[in-house]
């Protein structure tokens, strides 16, 4: 982001996570988003549960799980340059490095680059011991329209 680039404020993005936390998907992956000072995405999986797991038909993370989080940080990062502006996730490439075990998983992801329609971004999967256990590259595409609210996404 460019030194002239406003940033949206730590409220607008509290507003969006906190309404974006409220949605059915979220809700019943027990997934929490938040944006820590403003500079990045984080998607939390603050209990990991039986459903969870099954990666490798062990007790790791299961791999849809990773890639449904990793969807959920890279298709949030727009919110860091506007939060009132819709966005969808248009491509993903994930790179498994190792079993993500552990209680607790936490997806970080940045923007490495944007324009004004279409946003690059790379996020890290750490598991409870801080371990980068996964990693992913993403393309969003940035809509004109904004969200129904006004001011971030949709309640469904």
């Amino acid at each position: 982001m460019s030194d002239t680039e406003t940033r949206p404020t730590q409220e607008q993005l509290d507003t969006y996570a906190e309404h974006f936390n409220q949605s059915q998907t979220m809700r019943l992956f027990g997934l929490k988003l938040s944006f820590p000072r403003g500079e990045k995405v984080v998607v939390t999986l603050p209990e990991v549960r039986t459903e969870h797991r099954g990666g490798l038909g062990t007790a790791a993370v299961n791999g849809g799980v990773i890639a449904a989080m990793f969807d959920y940080a890279i298709g949030c990062t727009p919110a860091l340059k506007d939060p009132t502006r819709r966005a969808a996730t248009m491509q993903l490439s994930l790179s498994f490095e190792r079993p993500v075990r552990g209680d607790v998983v936490r997806a970080e992801a940045t923007i490495d680059s944007a324009g004004s329609s279409t946003l690059f971004a790379s996020a890290r999967m750490y598991d409870a011991q801080g371990q980068v256990c996964a990693r992913c590259q993403g393309v969003v595409k940035l809509s004109q329209m904004k969200w129904a609210s006004g001011q971030s996404p949709a309640i469904n």
